[in-house]
């Protein structure tokens, strides 16, 4: 996985790109689930390796346009890079401020679709 600061699951203590792409495909496959809230707060995980995760996993799951509102809330080590690429991605995401903002465009977008 292309990351900033350090290999899926190695030194950078993200998860490896499978675990995100297996999660997104679990969700992506119950036709229940009308949104999803990713949240992280890393301590040592480097939040810009998570980022990263998040786009390859995105882009295979789903070509980068996920079928339901894709909330993304990143805090902690390096959250400054891992906005950038979160924002500089093709992938059709919402990014949140804190957990309460998250949780209000989710649950908006999710009455918005």
């Amino acid at each position: 996985m292309p990351a900033a600061g350090g290999g899926g699951g190695g030194g950078g203590g993200g998860p490896p790109p499978p675990a995100v792409v297996a999660a997104f495909k679990i969700l992506d496959s119950d036709p229940k689930v009308e949104g999803i809230l990713v949240n992280i707060f890393g301590g040592i995980v480097n939040c810009a390796t998570v980022a990263q995760g998040i786009i390859d996993a995105a882009e295979a799951v789903w070509g980068g346009s996920p079928k339901v509102p894709l909330v993304v809330r990143l805090q902690g080590n390096n959250v400054e890079g891992a906005m950038r690429i979160m924002e500089g991605s093709s992938v059709k995401c919402i990014l949140g401020n804190d957990l309460d903002d998250a949780a209000q465009k989710v649950v908006a977008a999710v009455a918005n679709k």
